[in-house]
């Protein structure tokens, strides 16, 4: 059984920080890409950050570069998101992602989603 289980998220006040965990099982793990997307009410789902199975590569959008930071413990099949000096524009549900590809066409699994807060 595939299950990617996110835990972290919550209240928070402008410029506070949190860490947001994404906990999965049931595939090899460390072959998968990982990402972050947050979706927002009226607005549309946004990709966050990625990290790479090989080699750790981290890519961010813009509005978060220099806050955000992605990384993964295949150890513990974990993929965080470390998000400091946050912001309203912050508060979303956030996702995480596993995604790679087969012979057949791509594989993506889904997290089932962490709110998070940012409120004076």
């Amino acid at each position: 059984q595939v299950q990617l289980v996110e835990s972290g998220g919550g209240l928070v006040q402008p410029g506070g920080s949190l860490r947001l965990s994404c906990a999965a099982s049931g595939f090899p793990f460390s072959t998968y890409a990982l990402t972050w997307y947050r979706q927002a009410p009226g607005k549309e789902r946004e990709l966050v950050a990625g990290i790479t199975s090989i080699g750790g590569t981290t890519n961010y959008a813009n509005s978060v570069k220099g806050r955000f930071t992605i990384s993964r413990d295949n150890a513990k099949n974990t993929v965080y998101l470390q998000m400091n000096n946050l912001k309203p524009d912050d508060a979303a549900v956030y996702y995480c992602n596993a995604f790679t590809y087969s012979s057949s066409g791509p594989i993506n699994y889904w997290g089932q989603g962490t709110q998070v807060t940012v409120s004076s």
